[in-house]
């Protein structure tokens, strides 16, 4: 069986997911929540699915699958990842979110949730076991076509109120503010925010047909797009997100996107947060930003979030996370306006993007102006696509094996000054240039992340970066 728990999710190809292996894996889920006391027979469990086209059949073999275990499917239809969660909590019901996020189309995923929250990286090595456990059984494996009660109207409901009480009313007003629909489930939802607020907002390339967009290594093709978008229609700002709309994508007045990093260091300060949970991968210029305690940790959300648990266990208030691509979690409740958002320990694109717009807004600051403010180290991301997991694997098992072969293959680079080994290979460069090299955990392909001082140096290293591991080739 091809597929597997990567970064945050079950992911495989799109042909492997349906049918069999959905069936079973939500049979597994459906066995981990009853043998956890996390559900009883006849709990409702909430599902939701992106605009893929392998989704929907996903989603009724889910729904089946949860039905014959005992429990109660119910239809949240295309809706936000977050958006899920938080309907998930409020009726206290556990969640299976269908999507493969930014990845492309022939490839899909399962997100599983504990009542409002991800399930842990243990949480996954249970699932997976019982998975294991029922490999040869006819029932667990059985395809069949599910339903659930429609809750898709009540979960949106929610999710919009939630987001429409982050900034004051008319925060936005004068703003022009470009929403790039293509094909996430957040297209509508976002439009009516900003428009609440008061922005001018242009509905922008709406599509039927799948596109991923990748937040963190956003396509020359997107960038184009959002260029054009912005001159020819004077627009402040583009929105966007990923295909389940937990990753935001927000470009300046020139259609340049913002890091997810400073997304989340400007909510950050919005928040007031005193404790910040964020994987190595996010620009090292958080810790020198001043305010607030940093903890790194391993890419992808349940690493994060373990890091926001053990914070508050710790008696730590204001926690939050976030990770590179955007996505932030809310660990701890916080006071915004005159209420109160409650935590939400999920990936979410919503509360980053008000966050930076509204407080760009209030300074009277356009998005560029706003980003040089903070001062931060020039950080930027790519990747190589069709980079196969058994050569990711060889090149790292190859870097770590020695000083000299880590040295020799960063040559082309620069001299190696530091080292750290949290997830993939982090390089301090002699003249202090960072240089990050990771397998993707949900794909395969091989990212690249740099920091310099300025954006000539950041795009020289980047593209030297993706040079040098696009010319490896394991030896014999």
């Amino acid at each position: 069986m091809a597929v597997k728990f990567g970064t945050s999710g079950l992911r495989g190809l799109s042909t492997e997911l349906v049918g069999s292996v959905s069936a079973l894996y939500a049979t597994a889920f459906a066995r981990f929540l009853l043998d956890e006391k996390l559900a009883i027979p006849g709990s409702p469990v909430v599902v939701a699915q992106d605009f893929r086209p392998s989704s929907p059949e996903i989603v009724a073999t889910v729904m089946a699958a949860l039905k014959r275990a005992g429990l109660t499917p119910i239809d949240c239809g295309p809706i936000p990842t977050p958006a899920l969660a938080l309907y998930g909590g409020k009726i206290g019901a556990a969640g299976v979110m269908v999507t493969g996020s930014h990845i492309p189309a022939d490839r899909n995923g399962i997100k599983f949730y504990r009542a409002g929250e991800e399930i842990t990286k243990a949480d996954e090595a249970t699932i997976t076991a019982l998975a294991d456990r029922l490999s040869d059984d006819a029932v667990a494996n059985l395809v069949e076509a599910g339903s659930g009660e429609d809750h898709e109207q009540a979960a949106t409901e929610l999710f919009l109120a939630r987001n429409m009480a982050v900034l004051p009313a008319g925060a936005l007003e004068g703003l022009r503010i470009g929403i790039y629909q293509h094909s996430t489930v957040a297209r509508d939802m976002m439009v009516k925010v900003f428009e609440h607020y008061g922005a001018t907002v242009f509905p922008l390339g709406r599509s039927e047909q799948f596109i991923p967009v990748d937040t963190e290594a956003v396509s020359d093709e997107t960038i184009r797009l959002m260029a054009e978008w912005t001159d020819e229609l004077s627009l402040d700002a583009v929105v966007s997100t990923d295909g389940d709309g937990d990753r935001p994508l927000v470009a300046d007045e020139h259609g340049r996107p913002l890091r997810g990093d400073f997304l989340g260091l400007v909510a950050t300060r919005f928040l007031g947060a005193k404790l910040v949970a964020t994987p190595v991968t996010s620009n090292s210029g958080l810790e020198a930003a001043g305010g607030f305690d940093v903890v790194r940790t391993r890419v992808g959300s349940p690493f994060v979030i373990a890091a926001m648990e053990e914070a508050l266990a710790a008696g730590k208030e204001g926690v939050i996370g976030f990770e590179a691509n955007g996505g932030l979690m809310l660990g701890s409740d916080f006071s915004v306006g005159t209420g109160v958002l409650k935590a939400l320990p999920t990936r979410d694109s919503f509360l980053p993007a008000l966050a930076v717009l509204g407080t760009a807004a209030k300074a009277g600051q356009s998005l560029s102006a706003l980003a040089t403010s903070y001062s931060l180290p020039i950080a930027l991301s790519d990747r190589l696509e069709n980079f196969a997991v058994e050569r990711s694997a060889a090149l790292m098992a190859h870097l770590r094996g020695s000083a000299d072969n880590l040295a020799g293959f960063v040559a082309p680079l620069g001299q190696v000054k530091s080292v750290s080994d949290i997830d993939g290979l982090r390089i301090t460069l002699a003249d202090d240039r960072v240089v990050h090299f990771r397998p993707s955990g949900n794909a395969p392909e091989m990212r690249c992340y740099v920091e310099a001082a300025d954006q000539a140096a950041a795009e020289a290293l980047l593209a030297k970066g993706l040079e040098t591991l696009a010319a490896w080739t394991p030896t014999a």
